[in-house]
């Protein structure tokens, strides 16, 4: 905002954007050559341009995006013309087809911005990335609250803020945000964020939806001092942004000595009230500071006056002290309210009133109205859309702040912890209900919910730093907290196999047997294909101290037991392992592996019994993708049009039982069930090849794909020939994927990370499915002096990031980045 090179964003500028032709509505755009277009580019000139090739009407979507950005463009002083890629003319904008998926930014004949042609996703989109990258300098993003204070603190004593939050870069906030700056750029400094916890630092506000705030730091003249934080309450559109700024350019008190019905100023022209507080000489030095204290309160919502009875020439009732003016024409109401609270709830009133008007004119159902609640978010649009299913809560227990410890030590309880704002929460909200239907009537445990958006308080002490959370709580034990794919299937496994102890205690050999066999425990085998047995002589103390836990970290996601007894040695006879040792019981496949422990801690217990449960031959899916990709091993995938070949699984699974594919990650893909795996092969071929196939695809070395001969039988000696042959050099390629980095052109691009993030502080204490929580004092014992049910207004919880969609949406964003690389 405040360099000097600001105006030169309204000249000099070319955005040219690079797309695949399609005979549309486009074509009223001017249509010139490269050469002709680039002989257009000068000093002053500004222009947006796109370049054309033949016989592909894929961009078709895109197209008329960017028709409808036309005008906007050219009111910024921005003109439009389309230029036709000839064989005559080389340039290299019409060059490879990588090159078609981009958007070049210009000021006259400099490149400033490359841009990947799907963050362009609609003409808001659109205009926003180009207002973004024009006003870069004019604009500070910023990610941290030191970041924002740094900014507060050189501005106080010379210039006010407009601080904005959008959800993501190229939504239409982001545009009415950058439509305002391009205005007030030179006036105010622009402030953007997308980071929801450095917006919930700032203000209790519900950070589910954009903001605007406007910071008072021109006045501030002691450094130590914080700059005064107006927020706009109307949805960020570029009109509501308009009549916020002005109102905070019109004056905060405005003296006035004539009748209220005549009195006319900025505020009724941008459609808010006047609130005159009536004053008379003797009291006029307190009804000034009381205006002012009114006028801060209402700042944004209404124009405050203070009106001079003694000088006023008609007559105004004599117990009245407040007068409100509605709106220009309409009669003024003269009021009695002796307390500020009362003036500030008459005004907001009669706003939400209005709101409340224009919200059930929302509601209205129509044949078009379902398109409005299309979401970018999926989730987000999943709960939209079931906005008015009723769901049976009432199988469920509602805690508060007064009930929570009451009910968690009273009985074996399971317990929800969400978030009512949050999209994720009321998705994973219906899972849960759909759990306590199939337990009801079966289940020993207490199934309730508490929602963290009414009592924080009691969220923040049980240590929930993110939504949603599951947590068993039992008589003399720590918490547990379910950290697995958010499905009520995998919720219920979790649950059914938290009942048992972890590891359970074998008392004899005969009941080792039945355990292994899945006899002992026939009840929870269909939730655990794997059971893990610990054998130890009576003296291996800290060997079986670390088995032990290992086996309560992964309760809830296998059945561990442990034998210790001195006859231990019959079944390590049998089984050939020498002590320590684990046995694994497959159940599926009706085998019992043996493998040893020798100076083995928790920590690789935990990481062999996990591995142990990963399939063998697996299909590769949303939600097992990422656990199998963190062996760090090359993939050998089957891509197969539906069930896989029976001869091709058999030959599969003889190389892997005979040790021939340990340095792989042997796996198939179903291309029914996954379509995106006909995009993964069109990656590597120029024509999709028939299918069965299989493909080794080295992802974390060098970036090579090989595909198995379609001439020759997959069969054993075929298969372990062709792999020497790709392990010692004498296999070509068919591709190589490219090994650079896929960074976002800014930080509020990187989604990805924004999930990564609060996820990350708390991967220390997760494991595949579970997490005991050792190091927190859950159970509060502390008894508050005020026992009255107060609701408690989400303040620290709200800062939470709502972007980290739990496991099962992490899983979903990594097989999509993932695809990409395979």
């Amino acid at each position: 905002m405040m360099s000097s090179s600001f105006n030169i964003f309204r000249v000099d500028i070319s955005f040219v954007m690079v797309c695949i032709f399609y005979k549309s509505s486009v074509d009223s755009l001017p249509a010139l050559s490269p050469q002709k277009y680039f002989s257009t580019l000068q000093s002053g000139k500004a222009s947006l341009a796109y370049f054309c090739q033949v016989d592909s009407p894929s961009t078709s979507i895109f197209l008329e995006e960017l028709n409808k950005a036309v005008k906007p463009l050219q009111d910024y002083g921005i003109s439009v013309a389309k230029v036709n890629c000839v064989k005559e003319e080389a340039s290299r904008y019409c060059g490879k087809e990588k090159d078609l998926m981009k958007a070049y930014l210009f000021r006259g004949n400099i490149l400033l911005r490359e841009f990947p042609t799907d963050t362009l996703f609609d003409v808001n989109a659109i205009i926003a990335h180009v207002l973004f990258a024009l006003l870069f300098n004019e604009v500070k993003y910023v990610t941290t609250l030191e970041h924002l204070q740094n900014i507060e603190d050189t501005l106080k004593g010379k210039a006010n803020i407009a601080f904005a939050y959008v959800r993501a870069i190229g939504t239409p906030e982001h545009r009415a945000v950058m439509e305002a700056a391009f205005v007030y750029g030179t006036t105010y400094q622009f402030v953007l964020t997308t980071e929801i916890a450095l917006l919930g630092s700032i203000g209790p506000e519900d950070i589910e939806y954009a903001h605007l705030y406007f910071f008072h730091c021109k006045p501030v003249l002691d450094v130590k001092q914080q700059c005064r934080r107006t927020l706009m309450e109307q949805p960020l559109t570029a009109l509501n942004i308009y009549r916020f700024i002005k109102s905070m350019e019109a004056p905060l008190l405005t003296e006035v000595a004539e009748d209220p019905q005549q009195v006319s100023t900025v505020h009724l022209q941008l459609g808010l009230p006047l609130v005159f507080i009536v004053s008379q000489q003797a009291t006029y030095e307190a009804d000034r500071r009381t205006a002012e204290w009114i006028g801060w309160r209402l700042l944004g919502k209404a124009g405050v006056l203070l009106l001079l009875r003694d000088s006023l020439e008609v007559d105004i009732p004599q117990q009245a002290n407040v007068v409100f003016k509605r709106e220009e024409g309409m009669p003024v109401e003269y009021l009695v309210l002796h307390d500020i609270d009362l003036v500030i709830s008459h005004v907001e009133n009669n706003m939400y009133t209005e709101e409340v008007r224009e919200d059930e004119d929302d509601d209205i159902e129509g044949p078009d109205m379902d398109t409005l609640g299309i979401q970018d978010d999926e989730v987000a649009e999943t709960v939209y859309r079931d906005r008015k299913r009723q769901l049976p809560l009432e199988l469920t227990v509602e805690l508060t702040e007064e009930t929570f410890n009451a009910t968690v030590t009273a009985s074996d309880s399971i317990v929800l912890f969400y978030a009512g704002w949050q999209a994720v929460s009321m998705a994973f909200l219906q899972s849960y209900i759909e759990l306590a239907i199939k337990l009801k009537g079966t289940s020993t445990m207490l199934l309730a919910r508490i929602n963290c958006a009414d009592w924080s308080d009691v969220c923040t002490k049980q240590n929930v730093t993110e939504f949603p959370v599951v947590k068993i709580y039992k008589e003399g034990e720590n918490p547990v907290s379910y950290a697995g794919m958010l499905g009520t299937e995998d919720l219920l496994k979790f649950i059914q196999l938290s009942r048992m102890s972890c590891p359970v205690n074998i008392t004899s050999v005969q009941e080792a047997e039945e355990y292994l066999s899945g006899e002992l425990y026939k009840d929870l085998v269909s939730y655990s294909s794997v059971s893990v047995l610990g054998l130890f002589s009576p003296t291996m103390t800290t060997a079986k101290e670390d088995f032990t836990e290992a086996g309560k970290y992964l309760k809830g996601c296998v059945i561990t037991g442990i034998y210790s007894e001195e006859d231990v040695s019959i079944l390590s006879n049998k089984y050939t392992v020498t002590l320590p040792a684990l046995l694994l019981a497959r159940h599926k496949e009706d085998k019992v592996e043996s493998l040893p422990l020798a100076n083995t801690h928790a920590q690789d217990i935990v990481q062999i019994i996990t591995n142990s449960l990963l399939e063998t031959f697996p299909e590769i899916t949303v939600e097992n993708l990422p656990t199998y990709l963190r062996l760090q091993k090359p993939l050998l995938i089957l891509f197969s049009d539906g069930s896989i070949n029976p001869q091709y699984k058999k030959t599969m699974l003889t190389l892997i039982k005979e040790k021939h594919l340990d340095s792989l990650t042997p796996c198939w893909l179903n291309l029914k069930t996954s379509p995106v795996g006909r995009g993964v092969l069109q990656m590597y071929f120029d024509v999709l090849p028939p299918l069965p196939l299989l493909v080794v695809v080295n992802l974390h070395s060098g970036g090579q794909v090989f595909a198995f001969p379609s001439d020759q039988a997959v069969t054993e000696q075929n298969l372990l020939l062709w792999l020497k042959k790709v392990e010692a050099g004498l296999e070509s390629p068919i591709t190589i994927l490219p090994a650079q980095e896929w960074k976002p052109p800014l930080p509020a691009y990187n989604f990805l990370h924004m999930m990564d993030a609060a996820a990350s502080q708390h991967s220390s204490r997760k494991g595949p499915g579970c997490v005991k929580e050792t190091d927190v004092q859950e159970n509060d014992k502390e008894q508050h002096e005020d026992k009255s049910a107060i609701k408690k207004e989400p303040t620290e919880m709200l800062r939470i990031k709502h972007w980290n969609r739990s496991n099962v949406f992490k899983a979903e964003k990594s097989f999509r980045h993932d695809n990409k690389e395979l």
